[in-house]
């Protein structure tokens, strides 16, 4: 599991982040290109850029499953997640009369 005490500093702020178990596999950042990019100095992978979309998001959590030495991780919901009756017309919506 991810330590969030032990991720990388150039990781964006939000809730995905890569900590210092990154083996520089290339995994993430093949199944999530526009997320996760690599520090070529480091030899590691970060989160450039938070997901926004929910496709993002299941590309990010995809990455984020399939990490071989579990680097990936994720603090609470991510941005594009409104969470349970926040935003959800499906939830807000008054039924017709």
């Amino acid at each position: 599991m991810a330590n969030v005490d032990n991720r990388w500093p150039h990781n964006v702020a939000g809730s995905y982040f890569v900590d210092r178990e990154c083996i520089d596999c290339n995994l993430c950042r093949g199944t999530a290109p526009e997320n996760f990019k690599r520090n070529d100095d480091g030899m590691h992978s970060f989160v450039g850029k938070q997901p926004e979309t929910p496709e993002e998001i299941a590309l990010c959590e995809e990455a984020r499953e399939l990490c071989p030495v579990n680097a990936i991780g994720c603090e609470g919901a991510p941005a594009a997640d409104p969470g349970p009756g926040e935003n959800r017309p499906e939830e807000n919506s008054t039924p017709a009369s």
